[in-house]
């Protein structure tokens, strides 16, 4: 009797650890549980740790709640503007709600997938290539919206949508180049144009002032003179300004300086005078033959000191 007994508990204790082993289900940290008892949404979602289900009653089935990184694959399209294109993208999205992942939709990544394909072929229609280049993050803020609409049914939400590439045709590529180099051309000659403006003003103003006093135009010009004579294999032309004439002008004109029409010449011979001699220096000084015998002796008395023997 005592055998058949223990032989019942051994059996028994047997059965139960293998019920335990049937019905026991670990659900993990970043996962939920939903139960599907004969086929029917059972109420609550398990959390994570340790549940227990009814073997071959109860199916249990683990949802992801991570964040899912899924890339677009590329799309061609023809922007608004009659150009092809061609655009990937990646979209992050995570489960908010795990009934409704499971029971709403068959394969929620594959309908988010699907979605998110229509809805960049959607927005590449309705963009412009310049918005595609340069105003993403108004495209990737309505690409969120287009496909986080029909996804919230589903127990999805879109976190992000981010457009990763747009590839052009080469032709395309080499209008742009054409383009943008033209572009930079015009606002470089529009620079050179404004540059050379100011400088003409600051150059009319210094023209201004140098008419009030001649001698800084003389200035001006010797420090040309010495910045252009810094490059030793480069000739030097310097020019003689009129003003220069005028300003040497008004000087001899001063009290008690002898003009131009004043200033005496040198003698031909046959113009040549006994009593008086001329020196060559520009005040034209007179002197008579005993001073000149004077300040220059000569071995023959005979011979001028300028003009030589008779």
């Amino acid at each position: 009797m005592l055998d058949e007994l223990l032989a019942t508990a051994a059996l028994v204790g047997t059965a139960g650890v293998v019920y335990v082993a049937a019905a026991a289900r670990v659900v993990k940290q970043y996962e939920r549980g939903v139960v599907l008892r004969l086929g029917r949404l059972r109420g609550g979602i398990r959390p994570p740790g340790f549940t227990m289900i009814i073997p071959g009653v109860d199916r249990l089935r683990k949802v992801n709640m991570q964040i899912v990184t899924m890339p677009v694959p590329a799309q061609d399209g023809i922007t608004r503007d009659n150009v092809t294109v061609r655009v990937d993208a990646v979209i992050y999205f995570k489960v908010v709600d795990a009934a409704d992942a499971v029971i709403q939709v068959e394969d929620y990544r594959f309908a988010v997938s699907q979605m998110a394909q229509t809805s960049l072929r959607s927005i590449i229609g309705k963009s412009d290539l310049d918005d595609l280049l340069s105003n993403r993050e108004k495209l990737n803020q309505g690409l969120e919206l287009m496909i986080d609409s029909p996804a919230m049914g589903w127990g999805v939400q879109i976190d992000r949508v981010e457009i990763k590439d747009v590839s052009l045709p080469e032709t395309m590529k080499r209008s742009m180049a054409r383009q943008a180099e033209a572009d930079r051309e015009r606002r470089a000659r529009i620079i050179n144009a404004d540059a050379e403006l100011q400088a003409s003003k600051k150059l009319a103003e210094a023209a201004g002032v140098m008419s009030e006093q001649p001698a800084a135009l003389q200035l001006r010009l010797l420090q040309t003179v010495v910045a252009v004579a810094a490059e030793k294999n480069s000739t030097l032309v310097l020019p003689f300004p009129v003003e220069l004439l005028r300003f040497l002008e008004r000087a001899q004109a001063q009290p008690g300086a002898p003009t131009v029409e004043q200033i005496p010449t040198r003698p031909r011979p046959d113009q040549h005078k006994d009593d008086e001699f001329v020196l060559d220096e520009p005040k034209g000084d007179k002197f008579s033959r005993e001073e000149a015998e004077d300040e220059f002796p000569l071995d023959n008395p005979g011979a001028s000191p300028l003009l030589g023997p008779d």
